[in-house]
């Protein structure tokens, strides 16, 4: 059966796409937040997610980042305004079709199955990422480093990836808190800097001069790839 995932707080919603979908024969599972969407996401697997932006305590932004991480799994976003810069940022970060509430039932079911159809089989792996001293393959979740392996905590491996994954640019504190850390309210500036540290001495590069992993006083963190020189 095709199972989908609903990430939802508002019970009335949820309620009544799980009975739409549901006459479909699809297989329903809620999410009432950001943390519990990843942990079903990464337990189920499901075939598509439709996905809320308003959520608590992690935002729907975070949790399409984390997804996109890991798989190309459809999503469909769900958007109260349906204001364009809302359906623009989430196209651009990876979803796949939005649909402003309120909606149709018809509406609903053709483009859960319009996604399906054209989805096939999702790839729950992204290709390694290798610039001739690092090595980070997220479907195993392993990193090696000149070669060796090393065994990082989900936290640090998440930091990293996100880090990697945006090579050469400039991340602030508020950014990396709100990418890395599933709950980062009541987290501050220092939370990030420790775990930098320790992600740093883990990699073997203690030191600040020589890490490719750079701090810019008062701005954040970035990655200088040694492939790209950057």
């Amino acid at each position: 059966m095709t199972k989908i995932l609903v990430v939802e707080d508002e019970p009335d919603i949820f309620q009544a796409v799980q009975a739409i979908l549901q006459r479909r024969n699809f297989e329903v599972v809620m999410a009432e937040d950001g943390p519990t969407a990843l942990r079903l996401f990464y337990d189920i697997r499901p075939d598509l997610i439709i996905l809320d932006l308003g959520l608590p305590v992690v935002d729907g932004w975070h949790v399409l980042s984390r997804i996109r991480d890991f798989a190309n799994v459809p999503v469909i976003i769900l958007t109260a305004a349906g204001r364009d810069e809302d359906k623009v940022r989430g196209l651009r970060s990876g979803a796949d079709d939005y649909l402003t509430k309120p909606f149709s039932n018809s509406e609903l079911v053709a483009r859960v199955e319009a996604l399906l159809r054209r989805a096939g089989d999702p790839h729950w792996t992204q290709p390694e990422f290798g610039d001739g001293q690092l090595v980070i393959s997220p479907g195993r979740r392993t990193v090696t480093v000149d070669g060796l392996d090393v065994a990082l905590t989900p936290l640090e491996f998440r930091l990293l990836s996100v880090l990697v994954r945006n090579a050469g640019q400039l991340l602030g504190v508020e950014q990396l808190l709100s990418l890395v850390w599933e709950d980062s309210s009541g987290i501050g500036a220092e939370r990030v800097k420790y775990t930098i540290l320790r992600l740093r001495r883990k990699l073997g590069w203690d030191d600040p001069s020589s890490s490719p992993i750079e701090s810019v006083r008062g701005a954040g963190y970035r990655y200088k790839s040694v492939r790209s020189g950057s």
